[in-house]
């Protein structure tokens, strides 16, 4: 196995490996460690079946369900994240870290790309260890202290779910709200790292959303400053492993026109700290 980074604010590609088979643990320890250093692992050529799929994600952590789109039939931990070519929306095309609005969110989400645009569809991910290091000081000293409060059911990112709500057998949920640190600490690393974000963040405890959003305004434009984000080109049955807990994600939509299918695994976390 052969780990080879990126070169920018994160991330590392890693090849040397067939996934489709069980892994020692010798190979799965150092896939983690890899993972917690580089935040995103991409494994191309990978085009696993479900069931590698799923024997991969346990190795790694404990399977968890998305609550908004149920599973594939046989395998009910793996949801389908799509955008169909007749569709304007895609599956969660904002900056967000994944059900930040749960009370425990996920530590880890895995996708496999199943069918790409013969363009676009990159996704790109965003460093809030260095976002949280690099914030002006006098920013650290005010949000370190706060609670934010997380929802799912705020406007923008509402709308990147409708049309898989519209499908007639998807559950209908009520909104989920959760509190969590504004400033998270990374339960395996110990480093803090920012988590607030556009797609879920409406506000702090103890402050009106009014007054809230100029601290949100500047820690969101921050966030995703360009030297803390690095882009990844998707190719056919490439998988990639990144972490909740210390970084966000962007799906990019301008493939209008052309269908992008991908199967998603996410593996429970905890209460964050």
């Amino acid at each position: 196995m052969e780990i080879q980074p990126t070169g920018g604010a994160l991330g590392a590609y890693v090849t040397g490996v067939d996934l489709e088979t069980p892994q020692s643990n010798e190979i799965t320890r150092a896939i983690r460690d890899a993972w917690l250093e580089h935040l995103v692992l991409v494994f191309p050529n990978q085009p696993v079946s479900e069931a590698a799929f799923l024997a991969f994600a346990t190795t790694l952590g404990q399977p968890a369900r998305y609550p908004f789109v149920t599973g594939l039939n046989e395998y009910p931990e793996i949801i389908e994240v799509k955008k169909l070519a007749h569709e304007k929306n895609n599956f969660g095309g904002i900056w967000h870290s994944d059900t930040v609005y749960l009370d425990e969110p996920p530590m880890a989400s895995m996708l496999v790309a199943r069918d790409l645009p013969p363009a676009g569809g990159d996704t790109e991910f965003a460093n809030m260890y260095r976002a949280w290091d690099e914030l002006p000081a006098d920013l650290q000293t005010v949000i370190e202290p706060l609670t934010a409060i997380n929802r799912s059911d705020l406007a923008d990112v509402s709308k990147t779910r409708s049309d898989r709500l519209a499908d007639a057998d998807q559950p209908k949920r009520e909104a989920f709200r959760s509190e969590h640190p504004a400033v998270r600490t990374h339960p395996e690393t110990g480093r803090k790292a920012l988590y607030v974000n556009v797609a879920h963040t409406s506000h702090f405890v103890g402050m009106s959303e009014a007054d809230s959003r100029p601290i949100l305004e500047a820690i969101f434009a921050h966030q995703v400053r360009p030297d803390f984000v690095w882009r990844l080109q998707w190719t056919a049955g490439m998988l990639a492993l990144w972490d909740n807990r210390c970084l966000l994600h962007n799906p990019i939509n301008d493939y209008d026109g052309h269908r992008r299918v991908m199967h998603r695994i996410t593996l429970a976390g905890d209460r964050p700290l």
